[in-house]
């Protein structure tokens, strides 16, 4: 069983910034990818970030420039900060992870709003 503990959400102005965690633990052989996933009212789940073991990082377009992965593999925790935040950023932001084998984990997701 493996548990990821999602943090750092929450109601910011149009410019400003939040760092979002994410914490795996439990029966976790090894991590391979980690990665934030976002979803806003009405619409699809959609990539923003992810980040290889060796920290090898990927974007979406819309937040290239503006936010940043990061990951920290002795505490299996993975980052994500985000600046100049718009309010088309508003979502809810899920973490992802990818063992060794293959298998994935989602966490429960931390909601971000961000005000005009």
């Amino acid at each position: 069983q493996v548990q990821l503990v999602e943090s750092g959400g929450g109601l910011v102005q149009a410019g400003g910034s939040l760092r979002l965690s994410c914490a795996a633990s439990g029966s976790i052989f090894s991590i391979n990818d980690m990665g934030w996933y976002r979803q806003a009212p009405g619409k699809q789940r959609e990539l923003v970030a992810t980040i290889t073991r060796s920290s090898s990082t990927n974007y979406a377009d819309s937040v290239k420039g503006r936010f940043t992965i990061s990951r920290d593999n002795a505490k299996n925790t993975v980052y994500l900060r985000m600046d100049s935040l718009k309010p088309e950023d508003t979502a809810v932001y899920y973490c992802k992870v990818t063992s060794s084998l293959g298998m994935n984990w989602w966490g429960k997701g931390t909601l971000v709003t961000v005000s005009s």
